[in-house]
């Protein structure tokens, strides 16, 4: 909570608030991080198993677009998942020049139990917060995944 008199003046305009929200939501995704399971794969390594699962039978350089990185940097990241398991490639159905990518059963566990560990967390903390503070977060939801999106 900003309990600066400064800090919730600057809230008052557009740059504050962006501040404002780029530290706590930044704060708040280190947070979720460290409720992670024990898998060590990096935020771009899980964010691409994450986004295989959401595409499946994506193609490398569709992931590339995704994530916003270079097509060498995907089969790089590509190649990591696939040695650990997570990921399968496979001959693409209608060009033969690519390959599409899958996950395996074991990145599904452990995308399940990522998901688990992190909500856990997350509950626990907004049973924490009064019920009108949990009331506005409810209202905010929909507005910061638009903002995620735009």
């Amino acid at each position: 909570m900003l309990t600066n008199p400064q800090h919730k003046m600057d809230l008052r305009s557009d740059a504050g608030l962006a501040s404002a929200l780029r530290v706590s939501l930044a704060r708040l995704t280190r947070r979720l991080r460290r409720q992670a399971a024990a898998h060590s794969l990096t935020p771009t390594q899980f964010a691409t198993l994450a986004d295989v699962e959401r595409h499946s039978g994506i193609t490398p350089g569709e992931l590339a677009e995704l994530e916003k990185v270079q097509p060498p940097s995907m089969t790089r990241v590509i190649a990591a998942l696939e040695e650990r398991g997570l990921v399968a490639r496979t001959p693409h159905p209608t060009d033969r020049r690519q390959v599409t990518v899958t996950v395996t059963e074991a990145a599904e566990k452990l995308l399940k139990e990522e998901r688990r560990r992190k909500e856990a967390w997350l509950t626990q903390r907004l049973k924490e917060l009064s019920p009108e503070e949990r009331s506005i977060i409810r209202q905010a939801a929909p507005i910061l995944e638009k903002l995620s999106k735009i």
